[in-house]
């Protein structure tokens, strides 16, 4: 199936490098840019190591100059993957990490999408696909920071597949769940270079952990792939598909819940969040 040269942000760990070593290994045209040089090194290491043919490229999509390099490249299908989580209470976390948050996750992303975008429109031909969350549909205390950036890529999403469909260039989002690829549970422990010490929170951030059971990464990768080829043809891709009700029910929940519920008391998800040991698998 030759669907031309799939670029793939934020490839030098979790999802990112293992889509696009699997799609290399299945003989497709990859780009895989990672943030840093020194993560381009280890994933060309681990490239060569297998027999993968891997198009290796430093790319920090927050970076002007790195956005208009990328955009000389004659791309196909743009997956937006790159992202950063910032954990603990939203009344606690500091302004330059919030700030950061948003500069990866929202404006990065967006700015590094309007240049292929333009020449997608140009070609009339492409697709562009934006590896969400189903932290960009649901809420969880204790990830405001990351769940937010990704309720505002949710609408980055769907307004840019309103405003592009004309123009022949797809758009689709993937949904992942709570996979186990180290991201989630380092975002509970960027607290570290937070200022002043833990206990003088109001949430002790040392206290925190990711609240959800993870399901291997391995799961997620072929329902990926399929949306990212094409093959796959829905708008809204939540991965694994078996958490569908459940993000459903959570949404239909915000419809119906009242605001003097748990008051005087702990919410359910913080208190997981109290209680979960990093790293459970599913």
């Amino acid at each position: 199936m030759d669907v031309g040269t799939i670029l793939i942000t934020g490839a030098g760990s979790g999802f990112g490098k293992l889509t696009s070593l699997t799609l290399g290994k299945l003989g497709y045209s990859v780009i895989a840019a990672t943030e840093t040089t020194r993560q381009a090194a280890l994933l060309q290491e681990d490239a060569q190591a297998l027999g993968i043919p891997l198009r290796i490229e430093k790319v920090d999509i927050t970076n002007s100059d790195d956005r208009e390099k990328a955009w000389t490249w004659d791309v196909d299908i743009l997956v937006n993957n790159a992202g950063v989580s910032e954990g603990g209470s939203l009344v606690d976390i500091p302004e330059k990490n919030f700030r950061h948050q948003y500069e990866v996750n929202v404006f990065g992303t967006l700015l590094f999408t309007q240049g292929f975008a333009k020449q997608m429109i140009k070609k009339k031909s492409g697709r562009i696909v934006f590896i969400t969350s189903i932290s960009g549909l649901m809420a969880n205390a204790f990830s405001g920071s990351y769940v937010s950036s990704k309720y505002a890529l949710e609408g980055i999403a769907s307004t840019l597949s309103q405003e592009l469909m004309e123009h022949h260039v797809e758009v689709a989002t993937v949904n992942h769940g709570p996979f186990l690829t180290g991201f989630n549970d380092e975002e509970f422990e960027r607290y570290r270079n937070w200022p002043g010490k833990p206990e003088d929170y109001v949430f002790n951030p040392a206290d925190l952990s990711f609240p959800l059971k993870q399901y291997e990464a391995k799961e997620a990768i072929a329902p990926t792939i399929r949306v990212i080829l094409g093959l796959t043809k829905s708008y809204r891709n939540i991965v694994p598909k078996k958490i569908k009700p459940v993000v459903k029910m959570m949404q239909k929940f915000e419809w119906m819940r009242r605001t003097h519920w748990f008051l005087g008391k702990r919410h359910p998800m913080a208190q997981k969040s109290m209680k979960m040991e990093p790293a459970t698998r599913k």
